[in-house]
């Protein structure tokens, strides 16, 4: 079986396990010998982040020719309207070319754990949140898109990986899961049978 270690980044931690002298590693949160970070968040941004020690696994959730979503919770200045909302679901041209179409809306503001640092609050500019679904992953993405629209990002939050999530997990906590393996092709290999997902030790404060 393969594990795949489902964490929820905490603000300013790094995607590896080094830290690089200002900020933190992964080391300090995840203890498990022989997993690595398939994919990435920035360290400005929050949410789940996948381990694995499988290549294979670490291939399919990573790579974005597999088109695995990946969901985001952003929080944005002022409030989009439905024009700047078409424009993220058709696709914003960037400097490094246009994005895939994307699926967008506005949500309410999620149940969500204190920033730490809080976003910077300004008094005559509302907030507003946002899901965000891509199936591409180029470097801070979901920034520039919001941005481009006329919508900065204050807070971002990955949500969902393919059909993973971060319930259950506070900043800081993991959870350890063993799945099949994958054959050639990323198909998972026949099993005789699987095993429910192992719960990992947690680290941080608990939510109440």
């Amino acid at each position: 079986m393969a594990r795949i270690v489902l964490l929820n980044k905490p603000f300013g931690v790094l995607s590896q396990f080094r830290s690089d002298g200002h900020h933190p590693g992964l080391a300090e949160l995840v203890d498990i010998p022989g997993v690595y970070p398939a994919g990435r968040l920035d360290h400005d941004s929050e949410g789940l982040l996948l381990l694995t020690d499988d290549g294979r696994w670490q291939q399919r959730i990573a790579d974005p020719r597999h088109k695995l979503p990946k969901t985001y919770w952003v929080q944005v200045e002022n409030i989009p309207d439905d024009s700047a909302l078409a424009r993220l679901r058709h696709g914003v041209v960037l400097k490094d070319g246009p994005t895939r179409p994307a699926e967008a809306r506005r949500m309410a503001a999620p149940d969500l754990w204190p920033r730490d640092p809080p976003i910077r609050f300004r008094r005559h500019i509302p907030t507003s949140w946002l899901e965000i679904r891509l199936r591409e992953g180029r470097n801070r993405q979901v920034r520039r898109m919001t941005a481009a629209v006329g919508h900065p990002t204050l807070r971002l939050v990955r949500y969902a990986v393919g059909d993973w999530t971060l319930d259950g997990l506070a900043p800081g906590q993991w959870r350890c899961l063993e799945v099949p393996p994958l054959a050639r092709g990323g198909r998972k290999r026949r099993a005789g049978g699987s095993r429910p997902g192992q719960r990992g030790r947690r680290h941080g404060p608990r939510r109440s």
